[in-house]
């Protein structure tokens, strides 16, 4: 198949896709490794770069963690930061969408 001969609209929602795929394993991946520092008392990785990280494409990975791992997903300032990077995202998304 050729990604190029694609609509603009389907190509957009393709690559989206793929966006939305490999920065949320990142991201899962980046939550394993924060959970693990966490009970071996290691340095952890900043709030703010897994919020980050959600923000771009990566947060179903890290919703994902939350629920697979139980990490991150007790505390209430995190969780509400968390659903709002999410939110952000999706009406970034949905914006771009907008435009095909």
């Amino acid at each position: 198949m050729n990604v190029l001969a694609l609509p603009s609209f389907q190509l957009a929602l393709l690559l989206l896709a793929a966006a939305y795929g490999v920065a949320s394993i990142a991201c899962f991946i980046a939550y394993a490794i924060d959970k693990s520092a966490a009970i071996g008392r290691r340095r952890r990785i900043p709030e703010r770069t897994l919020l980050l990280m959600g923000l771009a494409f990566g947060w179903p990975g890290g919703w994902l963690a939350q629920r697979w791992l139980r990490h991150k997903s007790i505390k209430t300032s995190f969780l509400v930061k968390f659903w709002l990077t999410a939110a952000l995202n999706l009406l970034a998304a949905g914006g771009l969408l907008a435009c095909f």
